[in-house]
C-alpha cells in the first residue's frame, strides 16, 4: 500500500509540474503576443508626438533617426492654437459631438426601455431589426443619405452631421441598452407600478441608475462615431467655416503637394487629446459602476 501511495503521489506531482510548466509557457506566450500588440499600436501615436515636436527644417533635413527630436519645439502647437481655421474646426467638432451624443442617448435609452418593458406587439422583431440595421456598412448609406440631406437643404452644413450621426450610433447604442435593461429583474418595475409609479418614473429612478455602466458604454460609442467620423463630413462639407477636425486637418494642412507634417501631427495630437481624456474618465467610472453593482445586495 505504501508503494502504491508513493507511486500515486509521484504521478500527481508529475501532473502538477506538467500543468505548471504548461501554464508558465501559456503565460509567457500571452505576454509575448500582448507585447507585439502593444508595440504595433503604440508606434503610430509615439511617432506622431515625436514629429509634432520637430520644426519643418528638422523634418525636411532627413538627418539622423526619425525617432529622435534634436531641437524640440512647440512651434507647431502654437501655430495651430492661434490659427483661426483650426479653432473653427475644433469648435465644430465639439458642438456636433455634444448634440449627437445627447440625441443618440435619449433616443437609445427610450427605445431600449420601450422594447424591453412596454411589451407591445412586434417588440422582439424590432429589437432584432435594430441590431441588423447596425450591421449595414456606413459606406453604403452615404450616397442615398446625400440625396435626403440635399432635399432638406443641409448640404455643407454641420447640422447635416447632427442629423446623420445618430443614424449610425442609435442602433448599436439601443442594442447595448436592450441587453442591460433585459438583465434588470421585472419584479422591480412591477413593484413600482403597484406603488403607483409611471413608466417615466420607473425609467428615471430605477433603470437609468442600475444600467449606468451600459449607458456609459453606449455614450463612449456615440462619442467615437461623432468625433472620429471622416467619410460623412468629407462628402457633405466643403467650406472652411463648416468643416470638422477630421476633414479640416487634411484639407487645410495639405496644400497641393506640400505636406506640413509637423503641423499635421500636432493637429492630430490635439484632436486625439479630448477622446483620450474622456475615455480615461469614462472607463474609470465604468469600472466603478461595475464594482458597485457587484457588491450591492
Amino acid at each position: 500500500m505504501s508503494a502504491t501511495a508513493t507511486h500515486v503521489r509521484a504521478a500527481a506531482a508529475h501532473r502538477a509540474g506538467s500543468l505548471e510548466r504548461q501554464r508558465k509557457w501559456a503565460l509567457w506566450g500571452s505576454y509575448a503576443a500582448l507585447s507585439v500588440f502593444v508595440v504595433l499600436f503604440l508606434v503610430p501615436p509615439v511617432y506622431m508626438i515625436i514629429t509634432s515636436l520637430k520644426s519643418s527644417a528638422e523634418i525636411s533635413a532627413q538627418a539622423g533617426s526619425p525617432w529622435v527630436v534634436h531641437s524640440p519645439t512647440l512651434e507647431n502647437y502654437t501655430y495651430l492654437i492661434n490659427y483661426h481655421n483650426f479653432q473653427i474646426y475644433f469648435f465644430n467638432s465639439v458642438w456636433v459631438t455634444i448634440l449627437v451624443v445627447a440625441f443618440s442617448m435619449i433616443i437609445s435609452v427610450m427605445a431600449a426601455f420601450s422594447l424591453t418593458r412596454m411589451g407591445f406587439w412586434g417588440s422582439q422583431t424590432i429589437s432584432t431589426g435594430v441590431f441588423l440595421t447596425y450591421l449595414i456598412p456606413a459606406s453604403l448609406l452615404f450616397i442615398p443619405l446625400f440625396q435626403v440631406i440635399g432635399k432638406l437643404g443641409l448640404i455643407n452644413s454641420t447640422w447635416s452631421l447632427v442629423l446623420l450621426y445618430p443614424t449610425l450610433a442609435v442602433p448599436f447604442c439601443t442594442w447595448i441598452m436592450i441587453g442591460y435593461f433585459s438583465s434588470i429583474p421585472k419584479e422591480l418595475d412591477e413593484a413600482a407600478l403597484i406603488d403607483g409609479a409611471s413608466y417615466v418614473q420607473i425609467l428615471l429612478r430605477i433603470f437609468i441608475p442600475v444600467a449606468m455602466p451600459g449607458i456609459i458604454a453606449a455614450t463612449i460609442f456615440a462619442f467615437t462615431v461623432a468625433w472620429g467620423s471622416f467619410l460623412y463630413p468629407l462628402a457633405y462639407l466643403y467650406t472652411g467655416d463648416q468643416l470638422v477636425l477630421t476633414v479640416g486637418i487634411v484639407s487645410d494642412l495639405i496644400r497641393g503637394d506640400v505636406f506640413l507634417w509637423g503641423k499635421i501631427m500636432a493637429a492630430c495630437v490635439m484632436a486625439a487629446t479630448p477622446p483620450v481624456i474622456i475615455y480615461a474618465f469614462l472607463m474609470d467610472y465604468y469600472i466603478a459602476g461595475l464594482t458597485a453593482g457587484a457588491t450591492k445586495g
